[in-house]
C-alpha cells in the first residue's frame, strides 16, 4: 500500500495535467464537486498538519533572523511581482486578480518535496512553509486588498476569517493530533500527502471545467506570463539568498519557496470570493511550477 501511495504521489504532475484535460473534456462531472470545496481544501490542511515533520521545525526556529528573511521575500517579491506583470502586459481584471492572488498565497508545502529532491535545507522549507501559512489569513487579504483594489472590491474580513476557518485551523488541528497520538497514526501518516495531490487534481479539474467556454478560445499568452511568474520567482529567491549570503541549499531553498506558491489556495479563494475566470491564472500556475519545480529539483541534484 506505502508503495502504491507513493508512487501516485510522485506523479503528482502527471495527474494535475491528465486531470485538466479530463474536466475540459467533461465539464459535467466536476462541476458538481464545487461545494466540496472548502471542506477538502480544510481536510488536506489538517493531513498536512498531522505529517509536518515537528523536529525539524523546532530547530530551523532557533534561526529566527532566517526564518524572517525568507517569509519578507515571500510576501514581497511574489505579490508585487503578480501586480507589474499584471499591469506590464495589460491583463484583464480577473486574470490580474487571480496572478495577485497567486502571489499573495503562503508557500506551498510541496515545496517541502521539492527542496528534499533538489537537495536544499529541507528544515528551512518546512519552517518558511509552515509560518507563512499560519500569517497568512492576515497577510494573504492584506496585500490582495492593497494590490487588487484597481480590479475588484476586496473585503479584507471576509477573506481573513475564510483563510482561517480553512487554514489554519484545520493545520493546527493536526499538529496537535501528531502531538497527542504520534504513535497511534503512525501507520496513517502515508495516507496525507496522497490525499493533498488528490486534492490539488480535483481544484485544477474544477478550475478548467468551469473556465472550459474560455479555455477554447485561449491563446498561449495567458501561460507565458504565468511561466514568466514563476521563472522571476526562482531567480529572484535565489538572488535575495545570495545577497544576505545564505548557504547555497538555504538559496536553493529560498528560490524554491518563493517560486513556488500555494496556488490551489488562490484557487479556492477566487472561486470563493471573486469569480471563475480569476481562478485561472492560480490553476496554471500549479501545472507550471510542478513542471519547472521538478526539472529544477533534477538540475541541481545533478550539479
Amino acid at each position: 500500500m506505502r508503495k502504491f501511495l507513493k508512487f501516485y504521489t510522485d506523479l503528482f504532475g502527471v495527474w494535475v495535467f491528465l486531470g485538466f484535460i479530463l474536466a475540459y473534456f467533461f465539464p459535467q462531472v466536476f462541476i458538481p464537486l464545487k461545494s466540496g470545496m472548502e471542506a477538502f481544501f480544510a481536510f488536506t490542511m489538517f493531513g498536512i498538519g498531522v505529517v509536518l515533520n515537528l523536529e525539524e521545525l523546532t530547530a530551523i526556529l532557533k534561526s529566527p533572523h532566517l526564518i524572517f528573511l525568507g517569509v519578507c521575500a515571500q510576501y514581497t517579491i511574489m505579490p508585487f511581482l503578480g501586480f507589474l506583470l499584471a499591469r506590464i502586459f495589460n491583463l484583464v481584471r480577473d486574470f490580474g486578480l487571480g496572478l495577485i492572488l497567486t502571489g499573495s498565497a503562503p508557500g506551498a508545502m510541496s515545496s517541502n518535496v521539492i527542496s528534499y529532491l533538489a537537495g536544499a535545507d529541507v528544515a528551512y522549507s518546512v519552517s518558511l512553509t509552515t509560518v507563512s501559512t499560519f500569517l497568512s489569513p492576515v497577510l494573504t487579504p492584506a496585500l490582495t486588498y492593497f494590490l487588487a483594489k484597481f480590479y475588484f472590491r476586496v473585503n479584507f474580513w471576509t477573506m481573513f476569517w475564510g483563510i482561517l476557518k480553512m487554514v489554519v485551523i484545520p493545520l493546527s488541528l493536526g499538529i496537535i493530533v501528531k502531538m497527542k497520538f504520534k504513535k497511534k497514526i503512525e501507520p496513517f501518516v502515508a495516507i496525507f500527502p496522497a490525499v493533498s495531490v488528490t486534492f490539488i487534481v480535483f481544484i485544477c479539474a474544477l478550475v478548467a471545467a468551469l473556465n472550459k467556454e474560455y479555455l477554447s478560445q485561449m491563446n498561449l499568452f495567458l501561460l507565458g506570463v504565468v511561466l514568466l511568474y514563476n521563472l522571476l520567482g526562482y531567480s529572484f529567491g535565489y538572488g535575495v539568498g545570495k545577497i544576505f549570503h545564505l548557504s547555497f541549499k538555504r538559496r536553493r531553498t529560498l528560490s524554491i519557496e518563493i517560486g513556488m506558491q500555494n496556488a490551489g489556495l488562490g484557487v479556492v479563494l477566487a472561486l470563493k470570493y471573486f469569480s471563475e475566470k480569476a481562478a485561472l491564472p492560480a490553476a496554471l500556475f500549479v501545472i507550471v511550477s510542478v513542471i519547472t519545480s521538478a526539472l529544477l529539483a533534477r538540475y541541481w541534484r545533478r550539479v
